[in-house]
């Protein structure tokens, strides 16, 4: 297996290496390395907006999500997808609209210009980097808990977290978004690929579909129910779950840039198409290696049913494929979201261009070793845990749909953003009740928040109607 994986893995770096060299300028300015130039096509576009959405967490949280839970999974995923590819369409249209109008460096810029409020900036930009961050962490802790558990003896955990940023910082420095872009372009068709391999593999080992889910069937009927065999997937976790989801082109930057960035709105619309149809491509097979995983592999660890579905129960030539496959999931998504918040921090700073580019390329760096140490204190839970992120993000959702509909938004939405995230914050760290009213946090503060939002817009927008007439 170690020539194979050897042979993959510099393959998989020569691409790497061009994408980053292709994207060199010596004399660019922040703008080119921040927005790539914001002229992206629609074919690139939706690869590289699809291979920043799925990630480490989908090559191995779904897999396990789906071996744990059932396949309530699927439900929960597919449909949450299925509702942000048409919610893509209107906050894309409306987004670029505001866009030309105001000047577009990054979503704290943005905010903070059509607010006419610095402190609407550093809300969103400290909202990235407190649900960021782990996200990221996630991406390299999962890579981390299966390269230890399959090369048991060979390097710990951190070197491979190591690794895996240090492979970032080098392309994402030397190309910028461009590079980034066309990098992620390279590892999303590579984790395609690869984990309809493996997918295929492990439907075949348990006898094919229908034999999967008869043995299923005897031994835990519960996977193949709602809520499922553990209750997770109650209606206040899937409805919360999929406003999470939806809010993510709103509330996380690497892909409210990707929007902005694009060449035209036609773009756009294929771009989200596509992302849908790539969506569907992914998880069918993320749920094949999970009944599998409920199959044969029912009582083991995470760790223990990874290794072994992704690795020691392949062809040597599959689960070389496997760890290059990993490794083109984990980054295509850590590179974008680190990226991300160098851009927002960029859109914040005045002074030289030159200047401007030195500080984003440090706190990029600085933002990397942040992931690395954070790493190492995950749990597990991966699938859970990017869930939180994506609640946590969503907290400032209606300071940007404010924005993007409203030429002069209402700045009590800040307020209203801003103490749902404190409170968000102090719930996961249980200095105030985690959930109210028999629901969860993030379902509970959505309860609030969605009416809230809505009284807000219409009372502005009356009275801004009322004062124009006048």
């Amino acid at each position: 297996m170690i020539g194979w994986l050897i042979f993959f893995f510099v393959l998989f770096l020569a691409s790497l290496g061009y994408a980053s060299y292709k994207s060199y300028s010596k004399n660019r300015s922040s703008d080119e390395f921040m927005l790539a130039g914001s002229n992206i096509g629609a074919i690139l576009g939706f690869l590289t907006f699809s291979a920043a959405l799925f990630s480490a967490f989908t090559f191995m949280g779904m897999p396990d999500f789906f071996r744990t839970h059932g396949v309530g999974a699927w439900i929960f995923l597919g449909l949450s997808d299925a509702l942000m590819v048409f919610f893509l369409i209107w906050f894309g249209y409306k987004l670029r609209k505001r866009a030309s109008e105001v000047g577009y460096k990054g979503v704290a810029g943005f905010i903070q210009s059509c607010f006419q409020n610095k402190w609407a900036g550093y809300l969103i930009f400290v909202s990235s980097f407190l649900f960021l961050i782990p996200y990221v962490a996630i991406q390299i802790r999962g890579i981390s808990i299966f390269l230890d558990a399959a090369f048991p003896n060979l390097i710990p955990g951190w070197g491979w977290a190591s690794i895996l940023v240090v492979l970032m910082l080098v392309y994402s420095e030397i190309g910028g978004l461009k590079a980034i872009m066309y990098s992620d372009a390279i590892q999303g068709l590579i984790m395609l690929v690869v984990i309809w391999i493996i997918g295929y593999t492990c439907l075949q080992m348990v006898g094919g579909l229908e034999v999967g889910i008869a043995k299923i069937t005897q031994s835990n009927a519960g996977l193949l129910s709602l809520p499922g065999p553990k209750g997770l997937f109650s209606s206040p976790f899937l409805i919360a779950s999929a406003i999470a989801i939806v809010m993510i082109p709103v509330s996380q930057p690497q892909f409210t840039t990707r929007l902005v960035i694009m060449k035209d709105l036609k773009s756009v619309h294929k771009m989200a198409y596509a992302v849908g149809f790539f969506a569907i491509l992914v998880i069918l097979p993320t749920a094949f290696i999970g009944l599998y995983g409920a199959v044969s592999y029912s009582e083991s660890s995470t760790a223990e049913f990874l290794s072994a579905a992704l690795l020691y129960d392949q062809a040597s030539p599959v689960a070389a494929l496997a760890v290059v496959g990993l490794f083109a999931a984990c980054l295509s998504t850590t590179n974008a979201q680190i990226f991300a918040l160098g851009t927002e921090l960029r859109s914040l700073l005045s002074g030289s261009d030159k200047k401007i580019m030195r500080i984003t390329q440090i706190a990029i760096f600085i933002f990397s070793i942040i992931v690395l140490v954070f790493s190492t204190y995950m749990s597990d839970e991966l699938v859970l845990l990017a869930r939180v992120s994506f609640a946590g993000t969503s907290m400032i959702a209606p300071v940007v749909l404010g924005a993007v509909i409203f030429k002069n938004p209402p700045k009590s939405l800040l307020v209203l953003s801003a103490c749902a995230l404190l409170y968000f914050v102090g719930s996961l760290a249980e200095v105030v009740p985690a959930g109210f009213a028999g629901l969860p946090t993030d379902a509970a503060m959505y309860l609030i928040l969605i009416p809230a939002t809505t009284l807000l817009m219409l009372v502005h927008h009356f009275s801004s109607k009322t004062t124009h007439e006048a």
